[in-house]
């Protein structure tokens, strides 16, 4: 009996072995995964140091007339390097809410000035976060980040990206403004991602304008239109790919009848949208 034990243990001992070994596989993998999808929550960027930084140039702005300094154009860079490719992106459109009501109050310099802060500041958010400045568009900002190697980090990147640009325009902005009893500023946000083209208009290489276009680019200006004051909207591509732990920050939006009519580009259903609700 002695042996029969023996042989089973040393079996059982061994299927322990294998499950041990194939755990620790299983565990070494699902820290891989996690290190890719969850690298941009690790990237802890200085929020009290960029928050004063903020603070320092708005009131610079505001009281001296003072101008952001210019930096090369990474975007304009990275663009003529993919003429006619199509690219990976998340896209991240953001929209100043209320200029209008405020150029009918205050005068023409002050909006100018505040605009263009704002508008500086978001595109300072974004380089932070790894992405690229588009364009600026009377009062709002487009933004990329390319998503070609890794559309997890890219999309984590551009979610984070949305949440420092309120936090930076609530904790940053906003308290230098009330200072000189100007009135808040909100922003409604819109992020997407697929597959964009990088055009050029016109034979010249070095100065012809480039651009983007592509399905992401409009979703993204769509949902930006449907938000709310200082709500971030995500598309459904986009939120497929964020890390878990960023997906519990968002409730899919429940849209009333024919509110939103646009449908995925590749199931052909309603293309879903998420809000931040963390």
């Amino acid at each position: 009996m002695f042996p029969m034990w023996t042989g089973i243990s040393f079996r059982i001992g061994e299927k322990m072995a294998e499950n041990s070994v194939e755990k620790e596989s299983d565990s070494k993998q699902d820290k891989v995964v996690d290190m890719l999808l969850s690298s941009a929550s690790e990237k802890t960027l200085d929020s009290e140091s960029m928050i004063l930084e903020t603070q320092k140039r708005v009131w610079g702005a505001l009281k001296k007339g003072y101008q952001y300094s210019g930096v090369a154009d990474e975007s304009d860079i990275f663009l003529r390097k993919n003429v006619f490719s199509k690219l990976d992106l998340v896209v991240l459109y953001v929209d100043l809410v209320g200029s209008t009501t405020m150029t009918l109050e205050m005068p023409e310099e002050k909006i100018a000035i505040i605009i263009s802060s704002f508008a500086q500041e978001m595109a300072a958010v974004i380089r932070q976060y790894e992405g690229y400045v588009l364009k600026f568009v009377g009062d709002a900002v487009i933004g990329y980040f390319d998503a070609q190697s890794n559309g997890l980090l890219a999309s984590d990147n551009a979610v984070n990206c949305a949440k420092s640009m309120i936090t930076v325009i609530q904790k940053g902005i906003n308290p230098i403004l009330n200072q000189y009893d100007y009135p808040d500023l909100m922003v409604k946000i819109g992020v997407d991602f697929g597959k964009n083209i990088v055009v050029r208009y016109g034979a010249d290489e070095q100065q012809s304008h480039v651009d983007v276009m592509g399905p992401a680019m409009n979703i993204a200006a769509k949902i930006q239109n449907m938000a709310k004051p200082n709500q971030i909207l995500i598309g459904q591509d986009v939120y497929q790919r964020l890390h878990p732990n960023f997906q519990r920050d968002f409730v899919e939006v429940i849209w009333k009848q024919d509110e939103w009519k646009y449908r995925s580009r590749v199931t052909g259903e309603i293309y879903k949208v998420y809000e931040f609700k963390g």
